[in-house]
């Protein structure tokens, strides 16, 4: 398995990628979730940013052959929080 440091970035990369923002806005200020869908030209709500989590994910499952599930999330949540989520999932190790 890959170690913890490429998993962030592979995540963080396949979530700019999945919702139109620079890594340096979406991090950087550490946007929660509402803002993500505020600032994305790609979203206009809850459901897109779900699709842009099962993409980032089953990128993940393409790339590491991890599975991950995402636990119910409030819209304030940062997406640091979100990050360490995909992280934690990962290292429980669900195989595909």
């Amino acid at each position: 398995m890959a170690d913890v440091g490429e998993l962030k970035d592979f995540i963080c990369q396949k979530f700019c990628e999945n919702v139109g923002l620079k890594a340096e806005e979406l991090f950087g200020a550490d946007l929660t979730l509402a803002e993500v869908i505020a600032r994305s030209d790609r979203m206009t709500n809850s459901v897109d940013l779900m699709e842009a989590f099962a993409k980032s994910s089953n990128a993940l499952r393409k790339q590491y052959a991890i599975r991950v599930r995402l636990p119910a999330l409030s819209l304030d949540t940062p997406i640091s929080q979100v990050v360490d989520l995909f992280v934690q999932e990962c290292q429980q190790g669900r195989p595909v």
